[in-house]
């Protein structure tokens, strides 16, 4: 039986191995994984860019540095993409060194309207801008972690290694965030 989706069985991961080894000794093997992971790093750039244009962009710069420093990888047990969120953690940084958004408050704002039929309009404006206002009281690497583990759905660990700390540290700082936006939001 499958894991949960932040989490992958061994068996994939040294599939996985297997196919990064043959990237590392010809880069032309480096197919697989960009058509893996395209979308998925994709989505986690679009949703800290600019624009869709300026997203493909950042994307096709993390897999072009990937593609150039395969021979650099070390597998830690933890699925390719963590090594990927590093890279793309560091282009949109790169890319945007003058500018600071609230990419949680982004993915809100630019969403699609969910249909909530309990609530009435201006309940659910109230939640929604006590929701914002809370998540702009938090400090960039606070959201990060929060978008990592509900928005990317990663696991403890690939946010520990993307954000270099232990799997544990990364459990108790995601925790500590939660606990925060709770008490804004009972406020």
């Amino acid at each position: 039986m499958e894991r949960s989706v932040y989490h992958q069985l061994p068996h994939h991961l040294n599939e996985e191995w297997v196919i990064i080894q043959r990237a590392q000794a010809n880069p032309a093997a480096f197919a697989p994984l960009y058509k893996k992971y395209y979308q998925q790093i994709y989505r986690y750039i679009l949703n800290r860019a600019q624009d869709a244009d300026h997203a493909e962009d950042v994307t096709s710069q993390v897999f072009l540095k990937a593609l150039n420093h395969i021979g650099n990888y070390q597998f830690k047990g933890v699925p390719f993409a963590s090594w990927l969120y590093r890279i793309a953690k560091s282009e949109v940084y790169q890319s945007h060194r003058d500018t600071k958004t609230c990419s949680a408050e982004n993915l809100i704002l630019t969403s699609e309207p969910i249909e909530i039929y309990e609530l009435d309009d201006d309940l659910f404006e109230q939640r929604k801008y006590r929701l914002l206002n809370a998540i702009k009281a938090l400090k960039s690497h606070e959201i990060e972690l929060v978008e990592l583990r509900f928005f990317e759905r990663l696991s403890f660990a690939e946010i520990g290694v993307i954000k270099g700390m232990t799997e544990n540290n990364a459990k108790v700082k995601t925790f500590r965030v939660l606990q925060k936006l709770k008490r804004a939001l009972a406020e």
